[in-house]
């Protein structure tokens, strides 16, 4: 094809007809023109398939992912609100100065004993440069957020963890039989909270000591019903954050579902 333009061209010239030649020309380079517009717009059409293509790709791995986030988030907010009730079944019985059994004591006080922190799977797609990929906007503006927002469920998850640790275990160990409140902890199975396979059953014990009957003991210490109360609230304020976490990853699956299905 470029050796017969060329013998047009010079052929032209030969007949010394400029104004054909120059017309010829000019046509020639429309063509050029047309054909490297032609080139790109391919080019752009085979890029963008190909995003498209990676994109559906990153669709299907993210909703894997968010679904084993939102699992693993309504069983931290389940565990919380097992422990919130237990909290509050103890200010019950400290408030009813009621005789209360010291197997009743260790059944509650054991749920207070645990501090579930939420561990999602995070795909950093800003740093990845993959958000870009993504086409639906508000998608791309929630998957922005999602680390930040999770930052704050864990910072209030790490200040209840540090009163626990700090304060409310050393006082029970001060006031109270920690081997006593730890066989409570595994006869009622609170090792499942923080087990990565919920299927498997750890069995365990720990023989009460004689210290049993002084447990009731427990319920007269005025720092007994404020750590606790410290408890409830702290996993109040930390299971309402998880609600709000909980409708971003809801609403992040309907998206990327959405996404999906308008794809096929």
């Amino acid at each position: 094809m470029i050796s017969l333009f060329r013998k047009i061209r010079q052929k032209l010239l030969s007949q010394n007809r400029v104004t054909r030649y120059l017309v010829y020309a000019i046509g020639e380079i429309i063509l050029v023109v047309i054909g490297i517009l032609i080139a790109l717009q391919v080019n752009n059409w085979n890029e963008y398939r190909k995003d498209r293509i990676e994109e559906q790709e990153l669709l299907i791995q993210l909703e894997s992912e968010f679904q084993s986030n939102l699992e693993q988030l309504d069983e931290k907010i389940d565990v919380r609100n097992h422990l919130i009730q237990s909290s509050m079944k103890l200010l019950e019985l400290i408030d009813s100065k009621n005789p209360v059994l010291p197997d009743t004591i260790i059944y509650y006080t054991s749920k207070t004993m645990i501090a579930p922190t939420f561990d999602p799977i995070t795909n950093d797609l800003i740093s990845a440069g993959k958000l870009q990929l993504l086409t639906n906007k508000r998608l791309k503006n929630l998957l922005s957020l999602w680390t930040s927002e999770v930052l704050q469920v864990t910072e209030d998850e790490l200040s209840w963890r540090s009163v626990m640790n700090n304060q409310y275990f050393p006082f029970l160990i001060e006031k109270s039989s920690l081997r006593n409140l730890i066989s409570g902890y595994w006869s009622t199975n609170q090792i499942n909270s923080i087990l990565l396979d919920k299927q498997k059953q750890v069995r365990f014990s720990i023989l009460t000591n004689q210290e049993l009957e002084k447990l009731p003991e427990l319920l007269k210490e005025d720092d007994f019903g404020d750590y606790l109360a410290d408890c409830a609230t702290w996993n109040t304020i930390i299971n309402s954050q998880s609600e709000t976490l909980r409708e971003r990853i809801v609403e992040i699956l309907t998206l990327i579902q959405e996404d999906l299905k308008s794809s096929k």
